[in-house]
């Protein structure tokens, strides 16, 4: 009975076997089959960020911030908001609302600035519309390039064709030239966003892949201060991309194979060009008693009897880097403030891809000085943002600053009032026990007596003043594109938030291609820092703000932005042996004042521009002002003023600079305003600084349009007193000789 019980009751071997099996089958399903909804639900939602250039951008300017969004899931209205990672910046947010229906692939890009330095990073979240965060992406942490470093945005035909650039000293790692391969599908579509790069290279079949907005942000760049070199893939691409035919200083006819016999080795021999200005890096090499390594470059014999693939044609403009006139190799021409560099060739293939010295022709095309990869004591961008100056001229005059003196005597007085005189009074009518009374009524009567000195001092009406700096982009006889960038202070009789930005029902958002909104950005020292807590939103290329300004207190923010308008004057220079002239046309409907003209490196003052007048000047160079001593002259109190604006105790008068129609022309050449050594360095926005036009030889006109402006108020309220005015810059080529 015990044998067959225990029969009975045992399990087979098998059975037993089998039944292990299926229990870990349920443990594993129970495991898996939660991990496969979550790994379905992240599944259901891509999300991409591509900040900068590669990874990269420029301290003190403004870059592209990508951002690709695959939604396979259920369709939802979402929002990316970005906030600084901490530390400086950190009361900013912007946010981006977008629509994401089911099984679509979203991409959007928009114009970011640079202000936290070497500690710059963000946060990214993507909310839905009930605000849960479904996608977060913390301490996203770009490569920081300095102020006066280098950065090349590079669109090649293949990965291995992107130039390349000497290294520098290992002393300086941080300032090496950074080379950042852009891709077609995330290239900005705002010019505003690429204005932190020094050139870019573009492959021709690279430019058949550009859409109609990135094409038109491309040009408004290049036109703007920028440098675009291009090379020739084949003909077809040329012939094939209209805007990019219409561009190149040269009409493609051919492609022939050529031996080149030595002339890229000779010409990276040849005298370097002069160029500074910007805080360029090679203001100072070019200094330096040390041997041009340019000199010292070895010939690689296998490209003298190479053949290269060369496009021919006829010559439009331009000048021939190498080669003639009849068979250049390279040209080169201006566009606007800008220039275009032609490789007839194309670098990415041999025999120029095995060439031992390509990267010091990178150098050379992009006018490096060549003695400045030699540095041993290379210093940080470290200085003083010239938003400061701007803020000086146009910040309240309600406000009034205690002087230091006056603070110490009250301090002085409280003192003594607490102390001695509570003392003697007290023991005088034999009650020492009442300071635990007097001591508080102390505390309170002087607390009263601040409070209504900083009222006299500071309160005031709520106010609003802009300047407004509109470089002139001509585009034809009657067109022109404007870049602007609208300085705006306002100062708050109250803790208030204010809302501003374009209406969507206004005729605003229609007219304003480009706009871009920014803090103030205080100094460099700390590798940078801003201030405010703000909120931005972006639609397209649009913005709306809210900002928060303390009571009694200024703060300035910037406008950055782009939009076709009627072209408001009309300028021509010429030259002849000693002989200059200028003839300029006012083509507003009202006069301009304080015109000035710098020509021949030297400032001339024109007085006021009738309405709708020409006016010819002749222009003798032994009269005139020299640039330099222009700026040192009117740019000297620059510096102090800004530290003394920041200050909220001291003196009244040296925290501002009056007369901005004089001092923001005078700013317009921050590289040569005094003491451009970090930490004295004056840092300008990237393309304000007009000193490398006037050193290639453009004349540059100043114009002051008091009491308007070139674009609507972007305020959402009425603010009591307001005043805005507008300094014109227009850069026009002096025409030379025979054309005279």
């Amino acid at each position: 009975m015990r044998i067959q019980r225990k029969l009975i009751n045992s399990k087979p071997p098998a059975a037993d076997f089998c039944l292990r099996n299926i229990r870990e089958l349920v443990r594993l399903l129970i495991l898996l089959v939660p991990a496969a909804f979550c790994s379905s639900s992240r599944a259901d939602l891509q999300f991409d960020v591509f900040p900068g250039y590669d990874t990269a951008v420029r301290e003190a300017g403004w870059f592209p911030m990508a951002f690709e969004i695959f939604n396979d899931g259920p369709s939802f209205n979402g929002v990316v908001a970005i906030s600084s990672g901490g530390g400086m910046g950190s009361g900013q947010e912007t946010r981006i609302p977008i629509e994401l229906p089911n099984n679509t692939r979203k991409r959007v890009s928009i114009s970011m600035f640079a202000t936290g330095g070497r500690f710059l990073q963000w946060n990214v979240r993507l909310l839905d519309d009930g605000g849960k965060v479904r996608v977060e992406e913390t301490t996203i942490q770009p490569k920081i390039i300095p102020r006066d470093g280098l950065l090349i945005g590079g669109l090649p035909r293949t990965f291995a064709g992107m130039p390349s650039l000497p290294d520098l000293q290992p002393n300086r790692p941080e300032r090496k030239p950074h080379v950042a391969r852009m891709m077609v599908e995330h290239f900005p579509d705002s010019p505003i966003a690429l204005e932190g790069l020094d050139a870019l290279y573009l492959n021709s079949e690279r430019a058949l892949s550009l859409n109609v907005r990135q094409v038109d942000a491309l040009l408004a760049w290049l036109h703007g201060g920028g440098h675009l070199i291009v090379s020739v893939e084949q003909l077809g691409d040329v012939t094939s991309t209209p805007w990019l035919q219409k561009l190149l200083p040269a009409t493609l006819k051919q492609m022939v194979n050529l031996p080149v016999t030595g002339a890229f080795d000779a010409w990276l021999k040849t005298t370097e060009p002069e160029r500074s200005g910007n805080g360029f890096p090679g203001a100072s090499a070019r200094r330096s008693n040390r041997p041009d390594p340019f000199l010292n470059l070895r010939e690689d014999p296998a490209l003298k009897t190479a053949e290269f693939a060369v496009a021919r044609g006829t010559l439009k403009d331009g000048t021939p880097l190498i080669g003639s006139n009849d068979a250049p190799l390279i040209l080169r021409a201006n566009r606007g403030r800008g220039q275009i560099t032609l490789l007839m060739f194309n670098p990415e293939r041999e025999p120029f891809r095995s060439w031992n010295n390509g990267a010091w022709f990178w150098a050379k095309l992009i006018e490096i000085p060549g003695q400045w990869f030699l540095e041993e004591n290379l210093q940080g961008s470290s200085g003083w943002s010239l938003d400061g100056v701007f803020g000086a001229m146009i910040d309240s005059r309600q406000i009034r600053k205690l002087p230091v003196q006056w603070l110490l005597l009250l301090l002085v007085i409280y003192l003594i009032v607490i102390g001695p005189f509570d003392q003697y009074v007290l023991k005088r009518i034999g009650r020492q026990m009442l300071t635990w009374i007097t001591f508080p009524v102390y505390v309170v009567l002087f607390s009263l007596l601040i409070y209504f000195i900083g009222y006299k001092l500071r309160a005031g009406e709520t106010e609003w003043n802009e300047l407004h700096v509109v470089d002139i982009l001509p585009q034809s006889r009657e067109r022109a594109g404007l870049r602007g960038r609208s300085f705006v202070s306002i100062y708050s009789s109250s803790n208030a938030k204010y809302a501003l930005g374009f209406n969507p029902n206004s005729e605003v958002l229609r007219e304003q291609t480009h706009a871009a909104f920014r803090t103030e950005l205080l100094d460099l020292y700390g590798g940078g820092r801003d201030a405010a807590r703000t909120s931005i939103e972006h639609a397209g290329n649009q913005f709306s703000a809210e900002i928060f300004v303390p009571v009694w207190t200024s703060l300035l923010y910037v406008n950055d932005w782009v939009e076709p308008a009627p072209l408001p004057l009309r300028a021509e220079a010429r030259h002849l042996n000693e002989t200059w002239s200028l003839s300029i046309e006012n083509l507003l409907d009202r006069a301009l004042s304080d015109a000035r003209v710098v020509i021949g490196g030297r400032v001339f003052e024109l007085g006021i521009l009738p309405p709708g007048e020409k006016k010819s000047y002749p222009i003798d160079l032994a009269k005139g002002v020299s640039l330099e001593g222009f700026v040192q002259q009117n740019g000297s109190q620059f510096r102090d003023a800004v530290q003394q604006r920041r200050n909220p105790l001291g003196d009244n008068q040296r925290g501002t600079i009056e007369n901005p129609s004089l001092h923001s022309m005078v700013a317009s050449f921050a590289s040569l305003i005094p003491g451009q050594q970090p930490p004295n360095r004056c840092v300008a926005p990237p393309g304000f600084d007009l000193t490398d036009l006037v050193r290639r030889g453009d004349a540059v006109i100043f114009a002051w349009d008091a009491g308007h402006s070139f674009i609507k108020p972007i305020t959402q309220f009425t603010p009591p007193r307001i005043e805005k005015n507008t300094l014109l810059r227009l850069t026009i080529p002096v025409k030379v000789s025979e054309d005279i």
